[in-house]
């Protein structure tokens, strides 16, 4: 069957694991980031519901890249049991055609970490640290990889709240990147003394898991487990203690995540130290970063992040002929 040269391709989820590294994905977001914010690049994301049924859409036109597009996921009548399909479709700039289309399930995990690395690789000091992980699934599991390719780490406390999935947790950081891990008995003793705190679960009740007076001078915080009004994660004193944080959406962190909802509720006001990735990539925020005690990153997620790592899958994909061309051609309106 003959495969006509305008077709898109198809990249599986099992391709993009295997072509994937962190490294090459934290670098693809620098350079991304690195260059001016381009007004309507990146426009918010959009939610259609109707009862359990749901679709989520994240559009981005990423400077210097060859594609453009989306992520969609979405969920129909059965609500989240019946599972959540994702997918990003991805545009070629010059042809204006329909390249690609991932699975973006993989995707969407490998995004969130390799963003929150590249903001600690900025934020935090180049020396040697140890992580706390509040979380056992598989954003913290992802986070923790991609945390260890810009930062040597000394050695890993984690915590959740089932002791058999922190145990399996600290086994895994050990077995794969020969790290010494362990768990801990609740989420004060994982902080305690660390360089590094990654917040990657929200508790049960959606009550905060992490307070500001648990860390130690000079750390690093990572919070990714509050993206919408109702969902919260670290306590307002984290937002109080703070002296700078950095946002990958710098709107919709501020105005729509319940941590920094609750903040502003209670009176205090972090608008004036708080700034984009972008900012924090370009320099834009290199004396405050500088001077700051406690820095923080805080994530939503974007469709920006996507589809950069989605074109960089796609690039890795074609190289090694695992990207699967499909027989499909679509009309074009004229």
């Amino acid at each position: 069957m003959s495969i006509l040269s305008e077709s898109p391709v198809f990249v599986s989820g099992e391709v993009a694991r295997k072509v994937f590294t962190w490294s090459e994905a934290i670098e693809s977001l620098r350079a991304t980031y690195s260059l001016p914010e381009q007004a309507g690049a990146t426009p918010p994301r959009t939610v259609a519901t109707v009862g359990k049924a749901w679709l989520r859409t994240l559009p981005a036109l990423p400077p210097g890249g060859q594609y453009f597009g989306a992520k969609l996921m979405g969920t129909g009548v059965q609500g989240v049991s019946s599972g959540i399909d994702y997918v990003i479709v991805l545009f070629d700039r010059e042809t204006s055609r329909i390249a690609a289309f991932l699975d973006a399930n993989s995707i969407t995990a490998f995004r969130t970490a390799a963003t929150s690395a590249l903001a600690l690789d900025v934020l935090a000091p180049k020396t040697p640290a140890r992580l706390a992980v509040l979380g056992s699934g598989l954003e913290a599991s992802h986070h923790a990889r991609a945390f260890a390719a810009i930062r040597t780490l000394t050695d890993v406390v984690v915590y959740s709240p089932t002791p058999e999935r922190r145990a399996a947790f600290a086994e895994g950081i050990t077995r794969d990147l020969g790290v010494s891990a362990r768990p801990a008995s609740s989420a004060q003793e994982a902080v305690d003394g660390a360089d590094i705190v990654l917040s990657a679960a929200r508790s049960q009740g959606e009550k905060p898991i992490l307070f500001g007076d648990w860390l130690k001078p000079g750390a690093t915080v990572v919070s990714i487990g509050s993206t919408i009004p109702q969902q919260r994660e670290i306590d307002a004193s984290v937002v109080e203690r703070s002296d700078l944080i950095i946002c990958d959406s710098l709107e919709e962190v501020l105005t729509e995540t319940g941590d920094m909802m609750a903040a502003q509720a209670a009176g205090m006001s972090f608008h004036d130290k708080s700034f984009s990735l972008n900012d924090l990539v370009r320099g834009a925020c290199d004396e405050r970063v500088r001077t700051a005690d406690i820095r923080m990153f805080k994530s939503v997620g974007g469709g920006l992040q996507d589809i950069v790592v989605a074109e960089l899958l796609v690039r890795k994909a074609l190289e090694a002929g695992l990207a699967t061309p499909l027989p499909i051609q679509f009309e074009s309106k004229r």
